[in-house]
């Protein structure tokens, strides 16, 4: 046992936290359920706006930074909170997360060029880091694995309405409104999240303990991140690929990720615990949940585009397009959240759903432009909902293998590996993307209207598809291996009490 946990313990014991009745842990729940919201209605509302806002600003060439900001700032510090939860509480760290992201919201509906807009979703990411990952380590202090999967419906709702509520809202925003709007939504969001969580919080246990954050390995983590991150985005449209920059920045990044992982071994309270890492379940659980959720990301950003370039669309009418594939994965979640207690062979449900996906991505890559808008819609409600059911499974295994002490470190972890392949998909389309219209030889839509482009969108999509389903399959072999341990009886907080 690590002497995280061995303090974790004693900590306990000497200090044991009142045990929350029905009603508080009721509202704890819907707290945390609002902090998901405002991250979950973020990250919908901005994917229909998106070439709106490109030319409203002048500069669709760098669209994708304005998701790979957030992305690669929230992917950082997703572990960082997730460390500093277990160490000084919930409750602490989840308020700054919030008013963090608040604060990045503001900055971003008052933004006036590309630039700043990328710097203030890069600080917005910076806060909602922390809020779906600190808000899932909550629900699994409160409430134990064995009961776990009947609040995932709470939580296929929240999503339910981010995906409902997000597209039609991004598009009309866009559409008839002025972008910045769909920023301003947050704020008061947020601020109705922060109120109950002040007092109720107080309730979960907090190490009082003096801890050391690894602050060298996260340095080491954000300058690996950050090189891969530009030479995704940069190869093959700013640089070729074999140009000494994108090879500088390959060689970057692999340096600072070994030592970053060699850091991890010898730091004496490691970013990353190695015993964390080495956890069978943790591994392949958090593999999984990054393959499809970094694909979903992908998919969730570019499928708009695809709807206003191949099929012609409006952002309004892209973003009712966008529903299936937004409400699907909250339906494949919410299915997956029920069964999972009811089930002995719970990893099969991920299984079916997975190859699902895969086959309902497969068939839109064979011809995306002469598919009927209907089966585009069906397959596209396919793949979420396949998707769907990997959400519950996996983060109710990583939190079941959680070694005690270590349950927001593992989730952290988790949150932190999927934030990063989303980060990575969204590169990689991108890099698709812009890189077939560099090799065309057609600026024009690089340059400022993406609708208004000569290139060959449809093959470009026929490629994008494509990594889509490999994204899928990857997950789904991280789920085939997966070893299926008992659900736990009882939740963190009643084993503190125990203890």
């Amino acid at each position: 046992m690590t002497d995280l946990t061995d303090a974790a313990t004693s900590r306990a014991s000497a200090h044991p936290s009142p045990a929350l009745t029905q009603h508080e842990i009721r509202i704890i729940v819907l707290c945390v359920l609002l902090a998901t919201l405002i991250a979950a209605l973020d990250q919908t509302i901005v994917s229909t706006a998106l070439p709106t806002i490109g030319r409203a600003l002048g500069d669709a060439q760098q669209l994708t930074w304005v998701v790979t900001a957030y992305l690669l700032a929230a992917t950082v510090v997703t572990p960082i909170y997730g460390k500093l939860s277990d160490l000084y509480g919930r409750r602490s760290t989840l308020l700054v997360a919030v008013g963090v992201f608040v604060a990045g919201s503001i900055a971003c509906a008052l933004s006036q060029t590309m630039l700043v807009l990328i710097i203030a979703r890069t600080f917005q990411g910076l806060g909602g880091g922390g809020l779906i990952s600190l808000s899932q380590t909550v629900i699994g202090d409160v409430i134990s694995p064995k009961e776990r999967p009947r609040y995932q419906a709470y939580i296929s709702g929240v999503f339910v309405i981010a995906s409902l509520a997000g597209p039609l809202l991004g598009g009309f925003i866009a559409q008839h409104l002025h972008w910045s709007l769909i920023f301003w939504i947050n704020p008061p969001i947020g601020l109705l999240a922060l109120l109950p969580m002040y007092s109720l919080l107080r309730k979960l246990p907090v190490d009082r303990q003096h801890h050391r954050i690894d602050i060298f390995g996260a340095a080491l983590l954000v300058v690996a991140t950050l090189a891969l991150m530009l030479m995704l985005n940069w190869g093959g449209i700013t640089y070729p690929w074999t140009s000494l920059p994108i090879a500088g920045l390959a060689a970057v990044f692999v340096l600072f990720a070994l030592l970053f992982f060699a850091r991890q071994h010898r730091a004496p309270e490691p970013l990353l615990p190695v015993s964390v890492l080495a956890n069978q379940v943790i591994l392949t659980a958090t593999l999984a949940a990054a393959l499809g959720t970094g694909t979903s990301v992908g998919l969730m950003i570019f499928t708009p585009i695809y709807f206003e370039t191949v099929r012609a669309l409006t952002p309004s009418m892209s973003g009712v397009m966008l529903i299936p594939l937004m409400v699907g994965t909250a339906v494949g979640a919410s299915i997956a959240g029920r069964l999972m207690a009811s089930v002995t062979h719970y990893k099969r449900l991920p299984v079916a759903g997975l190859v699902v996906a895969s086959a309902a991505v497969a068939a839109m890559s064979i011809d995306p432009q002469g598919l009927p808008l209907a089966a585009v819609e069906l397959l596209l409600m396919l793949t979420s909902a396949g998707f769907g059911t990997v959400l519950p499974i996996a983060t109710n295994c990583v939190q079941n293998a959680a070694p005690g002490g270590q349950l927001g470190t593992a989730t952290g972890v988790m949150v932190f590996m999927r934030s990063l392949a989303g980060t990575v998909a969204v590169a990689i389309f991108g890099a698709i993307l812009f890189g077939q219209m560099h090799a065309s030889g057609d600026l024009q839509g690089i340059g400022g209207d993406l609708t208004r482009s000569g290139a060959d969108f449809p093959a470009i999509f026929r490629w994008i598809f494509a990594a889509a389903g490999l994204g899928f399959v990857g997950a789904l072999l991280a789920i085939l291996v997966m070893r299926e341990l008992p659900l736990k009886e009882h939740s963190a907080i009643e084993v503190a009490i125990l203890r």
